[in-house]
């Protein structure tokens, strides 16, 4: 967190927020933390990071604004899922769209996202 220097608690606190913005899609909000330091690949006990949880969620919108703030689209989480590969779970394929655009790659994480297109039909989504 940049000029401030926060105590462990207020920097807990901070990125909870943080985590529960990229959940709600609050893409101002949560673009304005990142731009005071919150970084943009802050991410949750399991490994959840910004992107994923605005990914998984389906606001492609915060998923932009943490890409333009250089969230990774290829961070994983503990259980080695991809952003692209929850996307594609959760149906959203505007995020997956916005996430492939940004360099997502998908034969990363487990599954994949090329595996997880094909267990729901969405193969299309991964077509060039």
């Amino acid at each position: 967190m940049s000029e401030t220097t926060l105590t462990p608690e207020q920097t807990e606190r901070v990125l909870a927020i943080a985590l529960d913005l990229a959940r709600v899609g609050d893409t101002e909000a949560l673009a304005d933390f990142v731009d005071h330091g919150v970084p943009a690949d802050s991410s949750d006990a399991s490994g959840n990071t910004l992107l994923m949880l605005a990914a998984y969620h389906g606001h492609a919108d915060t998923v932009r604004a943490l890409l333009d703030r250089g969230a990774d689209p290829n961070r994983r989480n503990a259980r080695d899922q991809s952003p692209v590969a929850g996307a594609l779970f959760k149906g959203e394929d505007e995020v997956v769209s916005v996430l492939r655009k940004a360099g997502a790659d998908l034969d990363a994480g487990t599954p994949t996202a090329r595996a997880t297109a094909a267990m729901f039909g969405r193969e299309h989504l991964l077509a060039d």
